[in-house]
């Protein structure tokens, strides 16, 4: 029996079927995923406390991914961040960076460039993986 705890990446987008690809690829590399369809579900304290990670969308219906940024990094500032946009906007993903997101990533992305920026978030990555666009 596998007594070793997975780190939990928590994906919050308002796609399902973004959310059920993404739910598949993190749970076939290892992990444990939970996955929200609004911030404000994720935002639950249970949720919030157990993650390792956040993968999140930046436009999403009622509270969109700068604004779940905000609330998380008051609540778990140490909580990496990292953002996956079908709308690119230079200053939204400008303002992520300076508020500290890990990465920003344009829809569609490769499987393998997300993995290893979450990897990097996990501080599981070796040095040579380091680059996470």
């Amino acid at each position: 029996m596998d007594l070793t705890i997975k780190p939990v990446i928590a994906v919050v987008d308002d796609d399902p079927r973004v959310r059920e690809s993404l739910e598949s690829l993190i749970e076939s590399a290892g992990f444990t995923a939970q996955v929200f369809a609004l911030g404000e579900d994720f935002l639950q304290r249970e949720h919030l406390t157990e993650t390792s990670c956040l993968i999140t969308d930046i436009r999403m219906p009622g509270m969109d991914g700068l604004a779940l940024q905000r609330r998380v990094r008051l609540a778990r500032p140490e909580l990496p961040v990292i953002f996956i946009t079908a709308h690119h906007d230079d200053e939204l993903e400008r303002s992520a960076l300076a508020e500290g997101a890990v990465c920003f990533m344009r829809k569609p992305f490769d499987a393998g460039e997300l993995l290893r920026a979450a990897r990097v978030a996990l501080g599981e990555a070796s040095k040579d993986n380091r680059k996470t666009r």
